[in-house]
Formats: C-alpha cells, sequence, structure tokens
C-alpha cells in the first residue's frame, strides 16, 4: 500500500503543468526588470558624494590651495553641478525614449530570449563602465555622458520583452491584479538599487555601479537559459485574451481562471489541441504591426500622452528625491538613499491597488485619473509638511508613491497588454512589444524632460519644482478624459440595460 504524500508535495502536485510554466515565466521576468531598475538608481545616490558639502568633513591635510571643493569629483565641483546631473540624466533618458520606439520594431521581429538577455549583458557593461571612472580617475564629463547614452540605448531592450513575455502567458482575466504585483519589480529594484549603491557611496562610490552591472549581466544568462517566449514551445495550453470566437472553434469556454489561460472541458481536448498548434502558426506566419497600424489602435494616443507627464512625476522623484531630502532635511547621503526607498514602497501597493480597483470596475482610464488627481494635493502637502518630522516623513512618502506610481504602473502592464491584444488587431500576437515600446516611448519623452526640468528650476527653489509636478499629474489627466467619459458611459448604458431587465423579469 502506497504511504500518503507528504502535505508539501501534496501542494505542490495541485498545480498543473501550465501552471507552473507560468509561474516560471512570472518569476523570471520580474527578476529581469527588477535588475534593469537595480542598475538605473546608483545615479540618483552617488549625486550628492559628487557633490559634496566638503566643509562637514573637516580640513583636508593635502588640500594646499585652502579649495572649499577638495572632495568633490570633477567636473561636478562648480556651481552648476546641479545642471551637469540633469545632463547626465537627460543623456540616459533620451537615449532610452528614441531608442523605444526603434525596440519595439526590433522586438517583434528578433527571438525575445537573444533580444532580451543581450540588452542585459550590455546593459550590465555599460553600468559598470560609469563607476570605473572613479578608479581609472577619469574627470571628463564626455566620459559619463556617452556611458549614460549606450547604457540607455541597451535598457530599451527590457520593457518591451518583459511585457511581450507576459502578455503571450496571459489572458485578461484578473491581468491588472497580475500585472499589478509584478510590476512591483520596479520599485524592488529602485529599493534594492538604493541600498546596494547606498552600501559604497561614502567608501568606493565606483562600487555602486560595478555591483549592479554584475548583477544584470548574471540575470541576462539566466535569461538566456530559462526563458519561454510562447506557450506553445513548450505544448502548453494559449492564454484567452478574448472570448469572441469560441464557439465557433467548436470550444466550450468555462470560466476564465486567473491567469487567463483557456478552461475547456473534456469533449474539446482535441479541438484546443488544433486551436493550439493553428495558433502557433498564425503567430508565426503573420507580419509584424506597422508603427502606424498600431496608433490606430483606441486608446494607445490617449494612454501614451498620458504616460508622458505620469512618467515625468515619478522619474523625476527617482532621480531628485534623494539629493532634496539632503537638501531640505540635511541627511547624509546614504540616510537620504534609505529614506528615498519609502517612496519605491509606496509604488508597490499603489501598483497592485490599481490594478485590483481597474480589474473590478473595469476601468483603466477612471482609476489612473482618479489616482492623479489625489496626488495632487498630497505633492503639494508633502512639499510643505513633509520634513516636520520622521513619521510624517515616512507616511507621506509611501502615499506619495502609491498615488504617483498606481497610474504608471497601471499603464505600462495591464493597459499596454490590453490593447497590444484589442480585438481589432484580430488574434495578431505580433503587435503587443510595439504598442509596449510606443506608450512606454512617448512616456520616456516625460522621464528625460522632468529630471532635466527639476534641475534648471531647483535653483529657483525646491517649490517650483514640486508645482511642475503637479501641474504634470492636471496634464496627464487631461489626455485621459475622453477615455474616462467612454467607461463612464458605459457603465450608465451598462446599469440602464441591467435596470430594464430587472423590469422585464418583474
Amino acid at each position: 500500500m502506497r504511504a500518503i504524500p507528504a502535505p508539501g508535495i501534496r501542494f505542490l502536485r495541485s498545480f498543473s503543468r501550465d501552471s507552473w510554466y507560468r509561474g516560471l515565466i512570472l518569476v523570471l521576468t520580474f527578476l529581469c526588470y527588477t535588475t534593469f531598475h537595480l542598475s538605473r538608481k546608483p545615479i540618483s545616490i552617488v549625486k550628492s558624494e559628487l557633490h559634496y558639502n566638503c566643509s562637514s568633513r573637516g580640513p583636508n591635510p593635502h588640500n594646499e590651495s585652502n579649495s572649499t571643493t577638495w572632495c568633490d569629483w570633477k567636473p561636478f565641483d562648480q556651481d552648476n553641478y546641479k545642471e551637469l546631473f540633469g545632463a547626465l540624466d537627460n543623456a540616459f533618458l533620451v537615449a532610452y525614449a528614441i531608442g523605444m520606439y526603434i525596440s519595439g520594431v526590433f522586438g517583434e521581429r528578433l527571438p525575445l530570449r537573444y533580444y532580451l538577455s543581450g540588452g542585459m549583458l550590455l546593459s550590465g557593461l555599460f553600468t559598470a563602465l560609469f563607476g570605473l571612472g572613479y578608479y581609472w580617475n577619469i574627470h571628463e564629463l564626455w566620459y559619463f555622458v556617452l556611458v549614460q547614452v549606450l547604457n540607455g540605448l541597451a535598457q530599451t531592450t527590457g520593457w518591451p520583452s518583459v511585457v511581450t513575455c507576459v502578455g503571450n502567458w496571459f489572458g485578461k482575466g484578473k491581468r491588472g491584479f497580475i500585472m499589478g504585483i509584478w510590476n512591483s519589480h520596479t520599485s524592488v529594484g529602485n529599493i534594492l538599487g538604493s541600498l546596494i549603491a547606498g552600501a559604497w557611496v561614502s567608501n568606493a562610490w565606483g562600487l555602486s555601479f560595478i555591483v549592479p552591472g554584475i548583477i544584470i549581466a548574471s540575470m541576462g544568462v539566466i535569461c538566456f537559459l530559462f526563458l519561454i517566449e510562447y506557450p506553445e514551445d513548450v505544448d502548453c495550453s494559449p492564454p484567452l485574451h478574448h472570448t469572441a470566437g469560441l464557439e465557433e472553434k467548436g470550444l466550450e469556454a468555462g470560466h476564465s481562471i486567473s491567469d487567463g489561460s483557456l478552461n475547456i472541458s473534456s469533449n474539446s481536448r482535441e479541438n484546443i489541441v488544433d486551436m493550439s498548434e493553428g495558433s502557433k502558426e498564425s503567430t508565426e506566419n503573420r507580419e509584424a504591426i506597422s508603427f502606424i497600424d498600431a496608433l490606430r489602435i483606441p486608446g494607445v494616443v490617449e494612454f501614451s500622452f498620458c504616460l508622458l507627464f505620469a512618467k515625468l512625476v515619478s522619474y523625476t522623484f527617482l532621480y531628485w528625491l534623494p539629493l532634496y531630502i539632503v537638501n531640505v532635511a540635511h541627511f547624509t547621503a546614504k540616510k537620504a538613499g534609505d529614506m528615498s526607498t519609502l517612496f519605491d514602497v509606496g509604488g508597490i501597493v499603489g501598483g497592485i491597488l490599481a490594478g485590483l480597483i481597474s480589474d473590478y470596475t473595469g476601468g483603466r482610464g477612471t482609476t489612473c485619473c482618479t489616482m492623479l488627481i489625489l496626488a495632487v494635493p498630497m505633492l503639494f502637502a508633502y512639499n510643505h509638511v513633509g520634513q516636520n518630522g520622521l513619521a510624517t516623513s515616512i507616511v507621506m512618502l509611501i502615499i506619495c508613491g502609491a498615488l504617483v506610481n498606481g497610474p504608471y504602473a497601471l499603464i505600462t502592464t495591464a493597459v499596454s497588454a490590453d490593447l497590444g491584444t484589442h480585438e481589432c488587431l484580430q488574434g495578431n500576437a505580433k503587435a503587443l512589444a510595439t504598442v509596449t515600446a510606443i506608450i512606454d516611448g512617448t512616456g520616456s519623452v516625460g522621464a528625460a524632460l522632468g529630471p532635466l526640468l527639476a534641475g534648471l528650476i531647483s535653483r529657483t527653489g525646491w517649490d517650483n519644482v514640486f508645482y511642475m509636478l503637479m501641474a504634470a499629474d492636471l496634464l496627464a489627466c487631461l489626455f485621459l478624459s475622453r477615455v474616462v467619459f467612454k467607461e463612464i458611459r458605459g457603465w450608465c448604458g451598462s446599469c440602464g440595460r441591467k435596470r430594464g431587465s430587472d423590469i422585464t423579469l418583474e
């Protein structure tokens, strides 16, 4: 007589083969993009070390010129250091924004495993090269700008690839919630990047870049070994993006399971095998969608311009929050870096809430617009009373992070996947990377503008920087007004139909 399996084994066996593969893809892409953000964060932590208040370090025995900037790293020792930091941020972000539009085109035509792995290896190289400037004693601005440009181009391989891969494996059922949790990789990467960079920022800031570079390159190797682009490649069932057409294919669709895969009755197993094979052939034979055709998908333009302003706010915090805390709260570089991670903790909560609410209501645009409106008074409050105490600062940073990053997370994940698998595409899977690249590429224009404007405006006072951020949030809402109106009209129509059916039953 066989012994009863241990509880842990019974638990593992309760999951289907498809569920295990979907879990692998979700975890692998999560870790991949975590390392992308982990490698972007060090520059914001190291800024306060490249231009330091040298008088707080005491006299320098080797300072024969009595210079007040003896501890700064040239060329960031001048009064225009904020503009130079803005130029570094902009070099990366402009290259990222321009490269993103091109990246989507390549992403649809090249194997994602090779494309993503290669980009991660290159990104690791360029991140490490920035840190090697410390050990090679490089003080030329052009070197750091060039490395930032090359790193920005390399990092464009990441987002279209991971969103396309997840979109290939997961259908529309509970997509907002699943992707809201999955998108926490952005905040997790920022938190880890801050902690890793902060560990060496005061002693040897070069390691603040070299270690993240090694991490992302190592993850690129793991990605090459394990990433699977399509479920059909390992004989898993394809996801259910739309219910239309199931009856014509002779399928009985039960209630959609949480990962969006097809729930097929036993009488339809032969049909699903034929459909799976046909789906793979169709995907391989269809041409990738053009850039213009992608723009014609309803909602792509509106969400793209909304993300431009939402990402402007998010990336201004990403690159300037530690320096703001140093200047206003007078914390050390390490403590300011640690404190800035609370904004990313809020981002994790905001991304999950945005996905959950939008799944429940069916209103992606309305969810984004509501959070953006609520973010405006919170940003004003944080700037004016956020530094009055440690507890106040912690609470307000988490709330600001949730309201600022929630819409950004929802648009770049669930919304991009929804639009990339829109029913007007008639099942063409070769649109996800292009649509994702258009939306995130447009958002990256804002990501480039935000830190640049912050560097210029901060000279007139931090209050003006926050006014700029509040205006950007309001403009983001404005671009979504047509989508929100359409969603509200749809809700009113469905309520009217339900009321009518209730009267008929009576």
